[in-house]
């Protein structure tokens, strides 16, 4: 599947053969089944993975089991802890495949030479993490500023595919609600 990180690129940005070749040398395709951990919390992260298919989700639990959603990623999405991959500190998440899955995974050392030699892709890398950085602070608003209804409204506007591929547990953790109070709205929202 390294045909759908290479088709991404070819649409981001404009690559000579030499550099093609120089980021698929360094790409790694791992497969991921249903349930299995790209990342497991107490686990450094060193990696940059792209999602060449399936979906992924980031999540802490608490001490007292509870799972606690931040974020799903599909295909042409990146994921990854990036607090762990700069400080190179154990992760506070774990991450797995909700769906069998696969990734295109870069070491951090080979993504920061492909940063340093390849313009195109840093500028690709630093436009992505710009996006990601105004995806937070909107996350960030609406979980501090909407009532359980507009956040599952917020969350399938923007992600309408979603909720077809993700448990509803898992949604309800994302938006910090109970799965009855999710059940509740979409029951509300059905009948609108």
């Amino acid at each position: 599947m390294y045909e759908v990180f290479q088709n991404y690129l070819n649409n981001k940005i404009s690559l000579t053969d030499e550099e093609a070749d120089l980021i698929k040398s360094v790409t790694i395709i791992k497969k991921l089944r249903k349930k299995q951990y790209l990342l497991q919390q107490g686990d450094v992260w060193g990696y940059n993975a792209f999602i060449t298919q399936g979906c992924l989700r980031t999540y802490s639990v608490d001490e007292k089991g509870m799972e606690h959603v931040l974020s799903f990623a599909v295909e042409n999405w990146w994921i990854g802890d990036r607090e762990s991959l700069l400080s190179g500190e154990p992760s506070r998440f774990n991450i797995d495949a909700i769906e069998d899955s696969e990734v295109a995974i870069i070491r951090k050392v080979d993504f920061d030479r492909l940063c340093r030699e390849i313009p195109a892709f840093n500028d690709m890398v630093n436009l992505i993490l710009q996006k990601s950085f105004v995806a937070s602070q909107n996350r960030i608003h609406s979980a501090i500023s909407f009532t359980a209804e507009e956040k599952y409204l917020n969350f399938i506007q923007k992600y309408a595919g979603f909720a077809l591929r993700i448990p509803q547990n898992m949604i309800a953790s994302y938006l910090g609600i109970t799965p009855e109070t999710l059940s509740r709205i979409r029951n509300q929202s059905a009948k609108k």
